[in-house]
């Protein structure tokens, strides 16, 4: 992948270094790089250091901690696009006797389980793995703190599990079958389970003073599917570009999508910080924008991808440190400042190659009692409701195939639109999940909740 610095404005390039040299200075970070991507490839990279002449680049490994769960999610989603599970299988199907085997897999992904968050102690990020050789020393003596499938709670125990999951079922390590599968197709060849020169140091920064001593580098064993990978700014640009798009050699544009989509029960305070987890990815919303990814962190290491959709734009940050600056933080900002600045250019207006006449009676005004709303065929071919006063329930519909069209998203989603037509063949009204949509306000003739009041409508009383 290029990394072709000419194709942002010069004074994007400043905004973008002046962000992260801001981060790096307050955060007190030995080293921090960042990189963009846009139409799924880099744009722009930049770092900082405090060691004088030695700035590093896209192919100097950090550790990237969590974010390593989204690897193991997209392995686990292979396996289920093979037909080898379902997502709603309990554990204990395929991975017997683990002592928690009710949770279903998707629990697992989600973070839905009632697992605790940390292993029994010692501290696993900051110990060898060979002091919890098997599943039973990650998960303890109380493995469940919450009730199955009634709340997000955020569990590293459940990734462990995740990833000796795929070990049974693929008949190999788990970092064998993640290079085989994943980091080989999509050419991530910097993304290893050890560091591999050239790589940064992990540091520990004194909270009081502007001094540091080194932090740990201890294999995680059996918790490395929640926190063992070492990656670059290169390869997790490349990464991000798949988690945008899909690549039908690793997993296609739909799964990649359902991994993207809200499948765990938000917390009141989630909900409220614009926080939310789908199949091992985050989803947030940071001044106004929707954002996808993961953090992660280990001792001496900070990280963090995240991918605006909408502007098509998305931003890597690693650094060097335990503590300092807000990967995520400065990540969502890079964002930002490419999507204000340079925002994209919407694809040319083009009409339709040809339109169903039995579509087009459908288009135009229609009401559900006195609600005004609008129908539109978009050129994708699917229908789109939404309210004209701006406020309301609003759904794209697909063709069902009988004439229907069933919603996609919202409080539509699911459910069936379905055009009534009169004898002669001309559209008498909508059917919507039993909402009767009229070309007029309670139009007389019309089912509930048409024509109900037998002197109709009429002024002040």
């Amino acid at each position: 992948m290029t990394s072709p610095q000419e194709e942002l404005l010069p004074g994007t390039r400043r905004a973008l270094l002046h962000r992260i040299a801001v981060a790096q200075s307050e955060g007190r970070a030995p080293s921090l790089v960042a990189a963009v991507v846009r139409g799924g490839r880099m744009v722009w990279s930049g770092a900082r250091t405090s060691v004088e002449g030695e700035v590093p680049d896209g192919d100097v490994q950090y550790r990237i901690g969590s974010i390593t769960k989204t690897f193991t999610a997209v392995l686990v989603l292979r396996l289920r696009d093979e037909g080898l599970l379902d997502l709603a299988d309990p554990l204990e199907k395929h991975l017997p006797g683990t002592g928690v085997g009710e949770v279903t897999l998707l629990d697992l992904l989600a973070h839905r389980a009632g697992l605790a968050a940390e292993t029994p102690g010692p501290w696993w990020e900051r110990t060898p793995g060979s002091l919890r050789p098997q599943l039973a020393d990650v998960l303890g003596e109380r493995p469940l703190v919450h009730p199955v499938g009634r709340r997000f709670h955020y569990s590293n125990p459940g990734y462990a599990l995740l990833g000796a999951l795929v070990e049974k079922l693929r008949g190999a390590p788990w970092e064998k079958v993640l290079r085989r599968e994943v980091l080989e197709p999509l050419g991530l060849h910097r993304t290893t389970v050890d560091p591999v020169a050239p790589h940064a140091g992990g540091w520990a920064v004194h909270p009081w003073a502007d001094v540091m001593r080194p932090e740990p580098l201890e294999n995680l064993g059996v918790m490395a599917p929640a926190g063992q990978l070492w990656s670059t700014t290169d390869d997790l640009a490349r990464f991000a570009a798949f988690l945008a798009a899909g690549d039908d050699r690793v997993l296609s544009a739909e799964s990649v999508r359902e991994m993207r989509t809200p499948a765990a029960p938000a917390e009141a305070a989630d909900v409220a910080d614009g926080y939310a987890y789908g199949l091992g990815l985050e989803l947030r919303h940071q001044h106004g924008r929707a954002l996808v990814g993961h953090t992660g962190s280990l001792p001496g290491f900070l990280a963090c991808l995240t991918m605006g959709l909408a502007d098509d734009v998305s931003a890597v940050v690693l650094a060097n440190c335990t503590s300092g600056p807000a990967p995520f933080t400065v990540a969502a900002d890079l964002v930002r400042i490419v999507a204000e600045a340079e925002p994209c250019l919407p694809a040319p207006w083009r009409p339709l190659r040809e339109a169903d006449s039995a579509v087009l009676d459908l288009v135009g005004q229609w009401y559900w009692g006195t609600y005004a709303f609008g129908l539109r065929l978009s050129a994708d071919g699917l229908l789109a409701l939404e309210a004209l006063s701006g406020k309301g329930r609003r759904s794209r519909f697909r063709p069902d195939g009988d004439g229907g069209w069933v919603g996609l998203e919202g409080y539509y989603a699911g459910e069936v639109l379905t055009p009534v037509r009169r004898p002669d063949g001309t559209v008498s009204h909508l059917d919507l999940g039993s909402f009767v949509f009229t070309r007029q306000p309670y139009e007389e003739g019309a089912p509930v909740p048409g024509g109900v009041d037998a002197e109709g409508w009429r002024g002040i009383l």
